[in-house]
């Protein structure tokens, strides 16, 4: 399966990304996955590549390409829980400094970058992401309705921009939740605001889950989160993007 790294022009300079893409030859739906706040890394390269292999055009970008390129900060091999505090504390002023001002301008250039790859599809495409990427995602997808037609997001704080962001959004949405990471009054709030928007569903708690369950790098891994995660993500993208 081929991959690259590329690097995408944005207002605020070049952000390096990773891509990847079935065989040459046709042309499949686009699909733009934010990462982790820990960012791109063997993992989300693997998680992109399997996903490259249903038959998408699959592009990871470093969303903190201003503090340098991708690897952003050291990363351990595992991410153990007790090395969680050490790297959130670098990490939290990157993602304090990554306003929604930012988000937007970086989604402009990361969408335009996407769909104007020769073995990318001219139909609307697709937004993923998990923990703070997920948050990316749903506030890319609610800024380009007319372009993103699903939008996924795990163990992620979707709700912080309120509820107005998210009646804005018009893609066909799931929403993965860590059991630790929200209530079921909480979760039945949220889905309110969903239903407000009008918009095709789910969003609900994974059993048993920890926040970060995706990601088989770090102790918060879940297997059966994972593969619930496919299980729901795939269908999705298959129902919402259709080529053209």
């Amino acid at each position: 399966m081929p991959t690259k790294t590329v690097q995408i022009p944005t207002t605020d300079g070049l952000a390096d990304a990773f891509a990847a893409y079935p065989e040459q030859g046709e042309r499949h739906p686009g699909v733009l996955m934010y990462a982790d706040a820990f960012g791109i890394r063997p993992v989300l390269r693997e998680m992109a590549r399997e996903l490259a292999g249903h038959g998408y055009y699959v592009l990871v970008p470093n969303f903190f390409y201003r503090n340098g390129p991708t690897p952003v900060v050291d990363l351990p091999e595992h991410i153990a829980e007790e090395d969680r505090p050490a790297l959130i504390g670098r990490l939290m002023p990157l993602i304090e400094a990554h306003t929604a001002e930012r988000v937007a301008r970086d989604a402009d250039a990361y969408l335009t970058y996407l769909s104007a790859q020769p073995e990318v599809d001219a139909g609307p495409v697709a937004v993923t992401g998990y923990c703070i990427g997920g948050l990316l995602a749903t506030r890319t997808a609610a800024a380009h309705p007319g372009q993103v037609a699903a939008v996924a997001a795990f163990h992620a704080p979707v709700a912080a921009d309120g509820p107005d962001s998210l009646r804005r959004l018009t893609a066909e949405v799931h929403f993965g939740h860590a059991a630790t990471d929200i209530t079921p009054e909480a979760l039945g709030e949220l889905n309110g605001f969903l239903d407000a928007a009008g918009v095709g569903y789910t969003s609900e708690i994974y059993p048993g889950t920890v926040h970060g369950f995706t990601m088989s790098d770090t102790d918060a891994f879940d297997p059966a989160g994972l593969r619930h995660h496919w299980d729901r993500l795939l269908p999705l993208l298959a129902r919402a993007l259709v080529k053209v």
